[in-house]
């Protein structure tokens, strides 16, 4: 798929899910990725907010993205995965809930990087509506170096509440490319 077919997906797709530049601050009016995220657990790839089983998403996923066009070789990304719907879609008071940050990725190659925040698995509630669940990746500056204490905790109450724009804006990281799901939890009925 071109990566103009992809943006206009994807666009729609987040539109479609309320995914917007209101919701999302770190979301520029005009966002334009220059690169397709591609995410995959095992063989199952994130496709426009198709829906996965929490248990199929155990273990972090497969990253890859393709080099921007102005980019050079050596230039870093970082991987945020949060959730907008923490604890519920209904009741989203602990968004943006941190589930993974990755930084020092580099185009082309699945995963690498450096855990800022190890992944924990998406946990939506059976009874819980789906929620949706965004991998974003963004650019990261020259000389960007961070441990994992700039970013927060581990621990369960630390992951909540994350301010994604503050902590993006704070850091100089520029989005450049997005990829989402939803996820429900095994025994949840449609």
């Amino acid at each position: 798929m071109s990566l103009e077919s992809h943006t206009q997906q994807l666009t729609q797709s987040l539109a479609q899910a309320s995914l917007t530049p209101g919701l999302l601050p770190f979301l520029p009016q005009d966002f334009n990725p220059t690169t397709q995220l591609d995410v995959s657990f095992n063989d199952r790839p994130v496709s426009f907010g198709n829906l996965l089983r929490a248990g199929e998403c155990k273990t972090a996923p497969t990253v890859s993205f393709s080099k921007e066009n102005d980019s050079a070789s050596s230039t870093s990304y970082t991987l945020l995965l949060v959730d907008p719907d923490a604890p519920t879609p209904d009741d989203p008071k602990f968004a943006f809930w941190r589930h993974w940050v990755v930084s020092g990725l580099k185009a082309g190659q699945a995963n690498g990087g450096t855990a800022l925040t190890e992944y924990l698995g998406p946990g939506p509630k059976d009874d819980s509506r789906p929620h949706r669940y965004l991998f974003l990746l963004f650019r990261e500056p020259a000389g960007f170096a961070l441990a994992k204490e700039d970013v927060g905790g581990e621990g369960f109450t630390a992951r909540r509440s994350f301010q994604v724009a503050e902590w993006v804006e704070r850091h100089g990281l520029e989005l450049v490319g997005v990829n989402w799901m939803l996820g429900a939890g095994d025994g949840w009925k449609e």
